[in-house]
C-alpha cells in the first residue's frame, strides 16, 4: 500500500499538464462549428444555383401565346421569299399574336405552312398561335387576289342571263375590300382614274403614251394590263392600285418582247398589242398564229376590210363573236367592217403567246376563218366560197 502510494505522489508533472483543457475544447468546438456552416452555405449556394439554372432552362423554352380565336380584323402581307419565322415577326409585329415563337411552334405540327403564298391575308387580333396558323391556311383568309386572263376587258360584259360579268376595273375595286368594315375603292374611282390619271404616272410604258392618249378616256388602259395575279391591298386607293398594277404589267410586257418585238414586222409596238388582241379575242391558243396570218393578209390588201366581229362588239360590251347586223353597220371606230385598218386601240388583254404569233404569224394565203368545231377549233379558207361551206359544217356541228 505505501509502494502504490508513493508512485502517485512521485507522478511527473508533464503527465499533470496532459490533463484536459477547457479552453482549448471551446476553441476546437467553434472551429467545428464554422467549418459546419461554412459546408451548409455552400450546398445552400449550390442548391440556389441548381434551382435558378433549371428556372433559366425552363424561361428559355417558354414564349407568350394569346388564348382563342381572336377579334377584329388585321391585314398583314406575306412577301415573296418570306420564311415562316419571318410570317411569324409580321404577325406579332402586328398583335395578330402575342409572339413569333407562338405562331413558328404551332407551324411545327402542320406541313401546309410552305404552301404560303405571297400577298394579303385577312387575320384577327390577338390569336392564339394554333387559331392563326389554321386562319392563315384556310381559303377565307387571302383577300386582295385578283386573276386577270388573256380576252379580258376593262369594262364589265353583258352576261347571257342578261347581268354583268365584271371587267378588270370593277375586279380591281372589288378587291379592296376586305373584312367587316372595309374602306373600299368602288368601281366608279377605279373608273375615273383610269380616264383621267397622267398615264406616265401610272407606269403606261413610253412606246404605249403616244397611241394611248389619243384613244376615248375610258379605253386608254385597254390591253397595257398583261394577264396575271395581282395582289392588291385592302383599303388601298384607286390611283395607288392602278399604279401598281400598270407598272407590272409594263415590266410583264417587256419580258413578252415589247416593244423588241415589233422590230422587222412594220408595225409599231402598240399596233402589235392590238393585233395579239384581237387575235386573243378571236381564237383558242393553238389557231393563234393562223388567225394573225388573217389579219395581217386583209390589212395587206388595201381594198378588204378587217371585219372582225369581235372589235364589233367590244364598244358594246359583248364578249360573244357573234354580231347583230344592225351592229355591223353601226358607224364608230371599232366597226371594222366599215372602216379599214386596226382599231384604235387593243381590244382586251393579251397573252405573251398571242403577241408571239402576231409577230411570227404562220405561213398561209388565208383570208377567211371561222370556229367550226364546239371545243373552238377554228377553220381557215382562201375563198369566201370555202368560207361558206365552212360556216354550214359550223352550224351542223353546233359550233356556230
Amino acid at each position: 500500500m505505501t509502494d502504490d502510494l508513493g508512485l502517485f505522489a512521485d507522478e511527473p508533472d508533464d503527465r499533470r499538464r496532459r490533463a484536459p483543457d477547457p479552453e482549448r475544447f471551446r476553441r476546437r468546438k467553434r472551429r467545428r462549428l464554422v467549418t459546419a456552416l461554412a459546408g451548409l452555405f455552400v450546398l445552400v449556394l449550390v442548391g440556389v444555383g441548381v434551382l435558378y439554372g433549371a428556372s433559366q432552362i425552363m424561361q428559355i423554352g417558354a414564349y407568350d401565346d394569346y388564348d382563342g380565336e381572336g377579334t377584329g380584323d388585321v391585314v398583314i402581307e406575306v412577301k415573296p421569299g418570306d420564311t415562316v419565322s419571318a410570317i411569324g415577326r409580321t404577325l406579332a409585329q402586328q398583335d395578330v399574336v402575342a409572339s413569333t415563337k407562338a405562331f413558328t411552334k404551332a407551324a411545327e405540327e402542320n406541313r401546309q405552312i410552305n404552301s404560303i403564298q405571297p400577298g394579303y391575308y385577312l387575320m384577327r387580333g390577338k390569336m392564339s398561335g394554333e387559331a392563326a396558323v389554321a386562319h392563315i391556311l384556310s381559303p377565307k383568309a387571302k383577300v386582295g387576289r385578283v386573276d386577270i386572263r388573256g380576252g379580258m376587258r376593262l369594262e364589265d360584259q353583258l352576261a347571257p342571263d342578261g347581268g354583268h360579268t365584271p371587267g378588270i376595273l370593277t375586279r380591281l375595286a372589288e378587291a379592296t375590300c376586305a373584312g367587316e368594315n372595309p374602306a373600299c375603292t368602288t368601281s366608279e374611282e377605279m373608273h375615273h382614274i383610269a380616264a383621267t390619271a397622267d398615264l406616265k404616272s401610272l407606269g403606261v410604258p413610253e412606246w404605249a403614251i403616244a397611241d394611248a392618249s389619243k384613244a376615248e378616256p375610258e379605253r386608254r388602259l385597254e390591253g397595257l394590263i398583261m394577264p396575271g395575279i395581282y395582289d392588291v391591298k385592302p383599303g388601298e386607293s384607286a390611283e395607288n392600285v392602278l399604279r401598281d398594277v400598270v407598272t407590272r404589267s409594263a415590266a410583264a410586257l417587256e419580258v413578252a418582247g415589247l416593244p423588241q418585238r415589233a422590230e422587222g414586222t412594220g408595225r409599231t409596238p402598240y399596233e402589235l398589242l392590238t393585233i395579239a388582241s384581237i387575235v386573243q379575242s378571236e381564237a383558242i391558243t393553238k389557231d393563234f398564229a393562223q388567225v394573225a396570218r388573217v389579219i395581217e393578209n386583209r390589212l395587206q390588201q388595201p381594198a378588204m376590210r378587217l371585219g372582225m366581229d369581235s372589235t364589233i362588239n367590244y364598244p358594246l360590251d359583248k364578249p360573244s363573236l357573234l354580231t347583230d347586223p344592225k351592229d355591223r353597220e353601226r358607224p364608230g371606230p371599232y366597226n371594222t367592217y366599215m372602216n379599214f385598218g386596226l382599231p384604235p386601240t387593243p381590244i382586251s388583254t393579251a397573252s405573251k403567246e398571242a403577241l408571239e404569233a402576231a409577230e411570227r404569224p404562220a405561213e398561209g394565203n388565208w383570208r377567211y376563218f371561222v370556229k367550226c368545231y364546239p371545243d373552238g377549233t377554228s377553220c381557215f379558207a382562201d375563198t369566201y366560197e370555202q368560207h361558206r361551206a365552212y360556216i354550214d359544217e359550223a352550224r351542223a356541228r353546233g359550233a356556230f
